[in-house]
């Protein structure tokens, strides 16, 4: 049996931005997933491109809007 990818510590030591959408694109839940499942994808997602907006300076600033779309759509998949 194959070892399975932990995509997350991918997503964590990626070096680029466009490394950080194709790992993240493999991790997002599909769309009748739970609201606490999507919410909990958004939350991990804030933390991976606030890390690559340190590493890939050169797409800082659009990392750090990936940081502002992944809050608000965590705060869309608020738990009651």
């Amino acid at each position: 049996m194959g070892k399975q990818t932990d995509f997350w510590a991918v997503a964590m030591t990626a070096r680029t931005l466009q490394e950080v959408h194709e790992v993240l694109s493999r991790l997002e839940p599909p769309p009748d997933a739970a609201p606490a499942t999507k919410r909990d994808y958004h939350l991990r997602s804030i933390e991976v491109y606030e890390r690559i907006a340190d590493v890939d300076r050169g797409h800082h600033h659009e990392a750090l809007y990936w940081v502002g779309r992944e809050h608000r759509k965590a705060t869309e998949h608020r738990i009651s």
